[in-house]
């Protein structure tokens, strides 16, 4: 069920398959992405955590088993506004769940990662490295940026939650657009986490930027299946991103907690919120999501500011065997995710693909 626009993205990044498998930090790893990418989809990781060594060494990981290209992803977030005593009082606010597991929350937060935006050396690595795909979320990068990677010959990749947004990377010249629906799981990839969210779902965002931009659209958000696949190219997508569908996989980092809770009833019941990281993120029902509930936006610290308390408070939690409080991001398509390898899974949403 080719288009013109999967045409153009297969010539782009090699692939042979419309599926991408969504880069989820802390969650797809090399083995995933290679998999992904052998089975003839776009494997993909998330590096918007790490430094530029720490993403070098992953994007040499996936190239020591596999020769087929891949995606890299990074984060091109507006870097922290700090806020003193919003900061200290989020600390103040939790103080008595790090108490209730026997432990002290940071005496201060940290702005745990760099963005892209300002990260020369990560820049440089890719330059060097030439990966295949490099995909950004949370914004566009430089002029200067895209150019120094258009120039090492790298396909570029953006999410947009919005047609303003599609026409901002239209025009900065990225090669293809992620439609992120409302449904997806993990963080919005809004520009500006502050502003206005339409909200829209899937199916709507992908055909109005389907009908108002040049460039390939790549469907993201509840797909679980290949008959979601088949349904997102027949709206005009070149390919769907999947993410969810990914977690329960062998070869997901997510922990036997994470995997647990997307086994049971939290699926069923994700939840947007801000109390994990201070973006807007789509995650799992869970302790945290409940906790964010009773929260302001303005209350809570910029991003990845408000992390760097979050990452504590789940590894104070996790050490006395509650598991509550980890960033168990996931979509609305949740209660569809399967147990299997990643080879296995390709092949069975092809299969489906063909039956759909």
């Amino acid at each position: 069920m080719g288009n013109e626009a999967q045409s153009r993205l297969f010539e782009l990044t090699g692939i042979r398959l419309p599926i991408i498998q969504a880069p989820m930090a802390a969650v797809s790893s090399a083995s995933m992405a290679a998999a992904a990418s052998d089975a003839g989809g776009l494997g993909s990781v998330g590096v918007g955590a790490m430094n530029a060594k720490g993403a070098r060494e992953t994007i040499q990981a996936i190239r020591r088993v596999s020769e087929r290209p891949f995606n890299v992803n990074l984060f091109v977030h507006r870097p922290a506004i700090r806020d003193p005593g919003r900061e200290a009082a989020w600390v103040k606010r939790f103080t008595k769940e790090f108490e209730r597991f026997d432990a002290v929350p940071p005496a201060t937060l940290k702005e745990i990662y760099e963005s892209f935006a300002t990260d020369d050396d990560m820049l440089a690595m890719l330059v060097e490295e030439k990966p295949k795909v490099v995909s950004f979320h949370f914004g566009v990068p430089s002029a200067n940026s895209i150019r120094a990677l258009h120039d090492a010959g790298i396909v570029l990749i953006a999410t947009a939650t919005s047609l303003a947004e599609a026409k901002i990377l239209e025009a900065a010249g990225i090669d293809a657009i992620v439609a992120q629906g409302y449904e997806a799981g993990g963080h919005r990839g809004m520009f500006d986490e502050n502003g206005r969210d339409d909200r829209l779902g899937t199916i709507a965002l992908t055909r109005i930027l389907v009908r108002n931009v040049r460039v390939p659209v790549i469907a993201a958000g509840g797909i679980m299946d290949g008959a979601g696949i088949s349904a997102a190219l027949r709206m005009g997508a070149a390919a769907a991103q999947m993410g969810t569908a990914f977690i329960l996989s062998d070869e997901s980092l997510a922990d036997e907690a994470y995997r647990k809770a997307l086994r049971s009833d939290a699926a069923n019941h994700t939840v947007i919120t801000r109390a994990v990281s201070g973006r807007p993120a789509r995650s799992l029902s869970s302790r945290f999501t409940a906790a964010g509930e009773t929260i302001l936006d303005i209350e809570v610290p910029a991003y990845p500011v408000a992390y760097d308390l979050g990452k504590a408070l789940n590894a104070a939690a996790k050490a006395k065997g509650e598991a509550g409080f980890g960033a168990q991001w996931a979509g609305q398509g949740a209660p569809l995710a399967r147990a299997m390898p990643t080879s296995e899974l390709m092949k069975v949403l092809m299969q489906e693909m063909q039956e759909a």
